[in-house]
Protein backbone atom coordinates (compact mmCIF):
# COMPACT_ATOMS: atom_id res chain seq x y z
CA UNK A 1 0.00 0.00 0.00
CA UNK A 2 3.19 2.22 -0.88
CA UNK A 3 3.23 3.49 2.94
CA UNK A 4 6.44 5.38 2.60
CA UNK A 5 4.98 7.54 -0.75
CA UNK A 6 2.27 8.69 1.25
CA UNK A 7 4.54 10.11 3.80
CA UNK A 8 5.87 12.28 1.22
CA UNK A 9 2.42 13.13 0.09
CA UNK A 10 2.94 12.73 -3.34
CA UNK A 11 1.80 10.39 -6.57
CA UNK A 12 2.88 7.46 -7.38
CA UNK A 13 4.38 9.90 -10.43
CA UNK A 14 5.87 12.06 -7.99
CA UNK A 15 3.81 14.82 -8.83
CA UNK A 16 2.93 16.91 -5.42
CA UNK A 17 -0.50 17.11 -4.47
CA UNK A 18 -1.52 20.13 -2.16
CA UNK A 19 -3.23 19.14 0.99
CA UNK A 20 -6.42 20.46 2.24
CA UNK A 21 -8.28 21.02 4.99
CA UNK A 22 -11.81 19.31 5.28
CA UNK A 23 -13.51 22.88 5.30
CA UNK A 24 -11.27 23.47 1.81
CA UNK A 25 -12.59 20.18 0.12
CA UNK A 26 -15.78 20.68 1.72
CA UNK A 27 -15.76 24.06 -0.39
CA UNK A 28 -14.51 22.70 -3.33
CA UNK A 29 -16.92 19.78 -3.75
CA UNK A 30 -19.54 22.74 -3.13
CA UNK A 31 -18.29 24.86 -6.03
CA UNK A 32 -18.04 21.56 -8.03
CA UNK A 33 -21.50 20.00 -7.67
CA UNK A 34 -23.19 24.16 -7.50
CA UNK A 35 -21.80 23.55 -11.20
CA UNK A 36 -23.31 19.99 -11.83
CA UNK A 37 -26.17 20.53 -9.76
CA UNK A 38 -27.60 22.51 -12.76
CA UNK A 39 -28.79 19.39 -14.36
CA UNK A 40 -30.97 17.61 -11.35
CA UNK A 41 -33.37 18.06 -8.87
CA UNK A 42 -31.69 19.81 -5.60
CA UNK A 43 -31.34 21.96 -2.82
CA UNK A 44 -28.90 23.99 -1.09
CA UNK A 45 -28.24 24.48 2.45
CA UNK A 46 -27.68 27.62 3.85
CA UNK A 47 -24.36 29.25 4.75
CA UNK A 48 -21.75 30.58 3.45
CA UNK A 49 -20.23 27.34 1.81
CA UNK A 50 -23.83 25.24 0.89
CA UNK A 51 -24.12 21.94 0.63
CA UNK A 52 -25.75 20.55 -2.15
CA UNK A 53 -28.69 17.95 -1.37
CA UNK A 54 -29.86 16.15 -4.24
CA UNK A 55 -32.90 14.49 -4.86
CA UNK A 56 -34.22 11.31 -6.49
CA UNK A 57 -35.76 11.78 -9.85
CA UNK A 58 -39.93 10.69 -10.31
CA UNK A 59 -40.45 7.33 -10.44
CA UNK A 60 -36.78 6.03 -9.40
CA UNK A 61 -34.92 7.07 -12.69
CA UNK A 62 -32.17 8.23 -11.39
CA UNK A 63 -30.49 10.43 -8.41
CA UNK A 64 -28.01 13.22 -9.05
CA UNK A 65 -25.64 12.01 -6.33
CA UNK A 66 -24.72 8.65 -8.11
CA UNK A 67 -23.63 7.49 -11.69
CA UNK A 68 -26.50 6.04 -13.19
CA UNK A 69 -25.08 2.50 -13.58
CA UNK A 70 -24.37 2.34 -9.98
CA UNK A 71 -28.09 3.74 -8.84
CA UNK A 72 -29.43 1.44 -10.94
CA UNK A 73 -27.68 -1.66 -8.93
CA UNK A 74 -28.44 0.07 -5.57
CA UNK A 75 -32.29 0.02 -6.67
CA UNK A 76 -32.25 -3.60 -7.55
CA UNK A 77 -30.54 -4.66 -3.90
CA UNK A 78 -32.83 -4.63 -1.73
CA UNK A 79 -30.56 -4.21 1.18
CA UNK A 80 -28.30 -1.84 -0.68
CA UNK A 81 -31.28 0.41 -1.35
CA UNK A 82 -31.80 0.44 2.65
CA UNK A 83 -28.70 2.11 3.21
CA UNK A 84 -30.11 5.17 0.75
CA UNK A 85 -32.82 5.34 4.34
CA UNK A 86 -29.84 6.79 6.39
CA UNK A 87 -30.87 9.85 7.99
CA UNK A 88 -29.22 13.36 6.88
CA UNK A 89 -28.24 15.10 9.48
CA UNK A 90 -27.78 18.45 8.68
CA UNK A 91 -31.48 18.57 7.56
CA UNK A 92 -32.19 21.30 10.11
CA UNK A 93 -30.00 23.31 8.01
CA UNK A 94 -32.23 23.29 4.70
CA UNK A 95 -34.96 25.47 3.99
CA UNK A 96 -38.22 23.76 4.06
CA UNK A 97 -36.57 21.12 6.50
CA UNK A 98 -40.29 19.82 7.23
CA UNK A 99 -41.59 18.99 3.80
CA UNK A 100 -39.33 15.68 3.66
CA UNK A 101 -36.86 13.61 5.09
CA UNK A 102 -33.35 13.73 3.35
CA UNK A 103 -31.02 10.95 3.44
CA UNK A 104 -27.42 11.18 3.93
CA UNK A 105 -26.32 9.79 0.99
CA UNK A 106 -28.25 12.41 -1.03
CA UNK A 107 -25.32 15.02 0.11
CA UNK A 108 -22.90 15.59 -2.56
CA UNK A 109 -20.14 15.77 0.12
CA UNK A 110 -21.36 12.49 1.35
CA UNK A 111 -18.25 9.82 1.96
CA UNK A 112 -21.07 6.78 1.81
CA UNK A 113 -22.22 7.94 -1.19
CA UNK A 114 -18.58 7.89 -2.83
CA UNK A 115 -18.45 4.77 -1.44
CA UNK A 116 -21.42 3.38 -2.91
CA UNK A 117 -20.71 5.01 -6.12
CA UNK A 118 -17.72 3.08 -6.88
CA UNK A 119 -18.44 -0.55 -5.19
CA UNK A 120 -21.95 -0.70 -6.29
CA UNK A 121 -20.84 -0.21 -9.58
CA UNK A 122 -21.68 -3.68 -12.03
CA UNK A 123 -18.69 -5.85 -12.23
CA UNK A 124 -16.07 -3.45 -10.44
CA UNK A 125 -15.00 -6.01 -7.95
CA UNK A 126 -14.11 -8.61 -10.32
CA UNK A 127 -11.34 -6.13 -11.38
CA UNK A 128 -7.64 -7.93 -10.48
CA UNK A 129 -5.83 -3.90 -10.14
CA UNK A 130 -8.79 -2.91 -7.87
CA UNK A 131 -9.03 -6.12 -5.49
CA UNK A 132 -5.20 -6.14 -5.81
CA UNK A 133 -5.24 -3.09 -4.03
CA UNK A 134 -7.78 -4.28 -1.47
CA UNK A 135 -5.89 -7.16 -0.57
CA UNK A 136 -8.88 -9.08 -1.75
CA UNK A 137 -10.74 -12.15 -3.59
CA UNK A 138 -12.74 -11.25 -7.19
CA UNK A 139 -16.17 -11.55 -7.09
CA UNK A 140 -16.76 -10.99 -3.08
CA UNK A 141 -20.35 -8.87 -2.44
CA UNK A 142 -20.10 -5.74 -0.65
CA UNK A 143 -21.70 -5.18 2.64
CA UNK A 144 -22.30 -1.27 3.46
CA UNK A 145 -23.19 -0.77 7.08
CA UNK A 146 -21.63 -4.06 8.68
CA UNK A 147 -21.91 -3.98 12.90
CA UNK A 148 -19.08 -6.02 13.65
CA UNK A 149 -18.70 -7.14 17.08
CA UNK A 150 -15.92 -5.50 19.06
CA UNK A 151 -15.85 -7.47 23.02
CA UNK A 152 -15.30 -5.24 25.91
CA UNK A 153 -14.05 -6.11 29.42
CA UNK A 154 -17.80 -6.67 30.62
CA UNK A 155 -18.04 -9.67 28.49
CA UNK A 156 -20.90 -7.89 26.18
CA UNK A 157 -19.67 -6.66 22.60
CA UNK A 158 -19.80 -2.69 21.04
CA UNK A 159 -21.60 -3.26 17.49
CA UNK A 160 -20.13 -0.38 16.38
CA UNK A 161 -20.89 0.65 12.55
CA UNK A 162 -18.18 0.04 9.58
CA UNK A 163 -19.10 1.69 6.49
CA UNK A 164 -18.40 -1.26 4.36
CA UNK A 165 -17.18 -5.02 4.71
CA UNK A 166 -15.53 -6.94 1.59
CA UNK A 167 -14.95 -10.98 2.54
CA UNK A 168 -12.74 -9.99 5.78
CA UNK A 169 -11.78 -6.69 4.78
CA UNK A 170 -13.39 -4.07 6.83
CA UNK A 171 -13.15 -0.39 5.08
CA UNK A 172 -13.68 2.89 7.15
CA UNK A 173 -14.64 5.77 3.93
CA UNK A 174 -13.61 9.00 4.49
CA UNK A 175 -14.06 12.25 2.56
CA UNK A 176 -14.45 15.90 4.11
CA UNK A 177 -15.36 14.64 7.56
CA UNK A 178 -13.16 16.47 10.43
CA UNK A 179 -9.91 14.80 11.97
CA UNK A 180 -9.97 12.05 13.84
CA UNK A 181 -11.17 12.84 17.16
CA UNK A 182 -9.74 12.09 20.50
CA UNK A 183 -11.90 10.48 23.11
CA UNK A 184 -11.62 10.01 27.05
CA UNK A 185 -9.47 6.73 28.60
CA UNK A 186 -12.40 5.50 30.19
CA UNK A 187 -14.29 5.03 26.16
CA UNK A 188 -10.97 3.07 24.97
CA UNK A 189 -10.04 1.47 28.06
CA UNK A 190 -13.65 -0.53 28.29
CA UNK A 191 -12.79 -3.09 25.17
CA UNK A 192 -11.33 -5.96 25.83
CA UNK A 193 -8.10 -6.22 23.71
CA UNK A 194 -7.23 -2.72 23.69
CA UNK A 195 -3.94 -2.83 25.80
CA UNK A 196 -2.79 -5.99 23.95
CA UNK A 197 -2.97 -4.86 20.38
CA UNK A 198 -2.22 -0.68 21.52
CA UNK A 199 0.67 0.67 23.27
CA UNK A 200 -1.43 3.16 25.20
CA UNK A 201 0.91 5.94 25.86
CA UNK A 202 1.77 6.30 22.27
CA UNK A 203 -1.92 7.50 21.66
CA UNK A 204 -2.29 9.34 24.92
CA UNK A 205 -3.18 13.10 24.72
CA UNK A 206 -4.24 14.61 27.69
CA UNK A 207 -6.82 12.56 29.88
CA UNK A 208 -7.73 10.44 26.88
CA UNK A 209 -6.62 8.74 23.81
CA UNK A 210 -6.45 10.06 19.85
CA UNK A 211 -7.64 8.44 16.91
CA UNK A 212 -10.49 6.83 18.51
CA UNK A 213 -12.49 6.05 15.61
CA UNK A 214 -9.66 4.18 14.19
CA UNK A 215 -8.71 2.22 17.11
CA UNK A 216 -12.41 1.36 17.11
CA UNK A 217 -12.27 -0.15 14.04
CA UNK A 218 -8.73 -1.75 14.19
CA UNK A 219 -10.19 -3.43 17.31
CA UNK A 220 -13.13 -4.96 15.62
CA UNK A 221 -10.69 -6.16 12.94
CA UNK A 222 -8.15 -7.57 15.54
CA UNK A 223 -11.32 -9.94 17.10
CA UNK A 224 -12.65 -10.97 14.05
CA UNK A 225 -9.12 -11.84 12.22
CA UNK A 226 -9.98 -9.53 9.39
CA UNK A 227 -7.99 -6.75 8.04
CA UNK A 228 -9.21 -2.72 8.51
CA UNK A 229 -8.38 -0.31 5.68
CA UNK A 230 -9.05 3.59 6.21
CA UNK A 231 -9.92 5.30 2.71
CA UNK A 232 -9.45 8.47 2.02
CA UNK A 233 -8.42 11.58 0.36
CA UNK A 234 -5.05 11.93 -0.67
CA UNK A 235 -5.20 15.94 -0.02
CA UNK A 236 -6.26 15.01 3.31
CA UNK A 237 -3.03 15.15 5.17
CA UNK A 238 -4.21 15.43 8.77
CA UNK A 239 -6.73 11.85 8.58
CA UNK A 240 -3.09 10.58 6.71
CA UNK A 241 -1.36 11.50 9.52
CA UNK A 242 -4.07 10.54 12.08
CA UNK A 243 -4.02 7.25 11.03
CA UNK A 244 -0.17 6.72 10.99
CA UNK A 245 -0.20 7.82 14.44
CA UNK A 246 -2.67 5.18 15.38
CA UNK A 247 -0.74 2.39 13.37
CA UNK A 248 2.74 3.58 15.24
CA UNK A 249 1.26 2.15 18.36
CA UNK A 250 0.35 -1.09 17.37
CA UNK A 251 2.51 -3.18 19.09
CA UNK A 252 2.09 -7.13 16.71
CA UNK A 253 4.00 -6.12 13.24
CA UNK A 254 1.71 -8.95 11.90
CA UNK A 255 -1.38 -7.33 12.98
CA UNK A 256 -0.13 -3.96 11.84
CA UNK A 257 0.49 -5.72 8.48
CA UNK A 258 -3.50 -6.05 8.58
CA UNK A 259 -4.05 -2.14 8.81
CA UNK A 260 -3.94 -0.94 5.29
CA UNK A 261 -4.48 2.87 3.57
CA UNK A 262 -5.74 3.49 0.03
CA UNK A 263 -6.96 6.81 -1.51
CA UNK A 264 -9.55 7.73 -3.76
CA UNK A 265 -6.91 8.79 -6.01
CA UNK A 266 -5.63 5.21 -6.11
CA UNK A 267 -8.47 3.63 -5.98
CA UNK A 268 -9.63 5.71 -9.02
CA UNK A 269 -6.94 4.63 -11.12
CA UNK A 270 -8.21 0.93 -11.24
CA UNK A 271 -11.68 1.24 -11.95
CA UNK A 272 -13.95 1.63 -15.65
CA UNK A 273 -12.83 4.18 -17.84
CA UNK A 274 -16.82 5.80 -17.13
CA UNK A 275 -16.37 5.90 -13.62
CA UNK A 276 -13.36 7.48 -13.88
CA UNK A 277 -14.74 10.58 -15.42
CA UNK A 278 -17.86 10.82 -13.13
CA UNK A 279 -15.08 10.43 -10.03
CA UNK A 280 -12.89 13.34 -11.66
CA UNK A 281 -15.72 15.59 -12.85
CA UNK A 282 -18.13 15.42 -9.26
CA UNK A 283 -15.28 14.73 -6.81
CA UNK A 284 -12.15 16.28 -8.12
CA UNK A 285 -10.89 12.83 -7.61
CA UNK A 286 -8.10 11.94 -10.04
CA UNK A 287 -5.00 9.48 -10.25
CA UNK A 288 -1.70 11.62 -11.39
CA UNK A 289 -0.97 10.27 -15.19
CA UNK A 290 -4.67 10.45 -15.80
CA UNK A 291 -5.39 14.29 -15.91
CA UNK A 292 -5.42 14.99 -19.42
CA UNK A 293 -7.43 11.91 -21.08
CA UNK A 294 -10.18 12.47 -18.10
CA UNK A 295 -10.19 16.80 -19.27
CA UNK A 296 -10.23 15.81 -22.69
CA UNK A 297 -13.28 13.13 -22.67
CA UNK A 298 -15.58 15.63 -20.11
Amino acid sequence: MWFGKLFTFSSPYNVRVAALSSNALRRDLSQRNCERARAYEHELSYGAVPSIIYKEQANGQGHGNFIPTSYQAICRNPEWRRRLEKVYTGAQWVPRAWERKRGELDCASSSDALLMNIFCYPGVLRRSQLCALLGVDRGFAPEFGFRPNVPLLNGRGDRTEVDMRIGDLLVEAKLTESAFQPAPARLLLRYRDFEEVFDGEDLRTGNGFRGYQVVRGALAAYAAERSYLLLCDERRRDLIDGWFDVVKAVRSYSFRNRLKLLTWQEVAGAVPGRLQKFLAEKYGVVRAGMLQAVEEDL
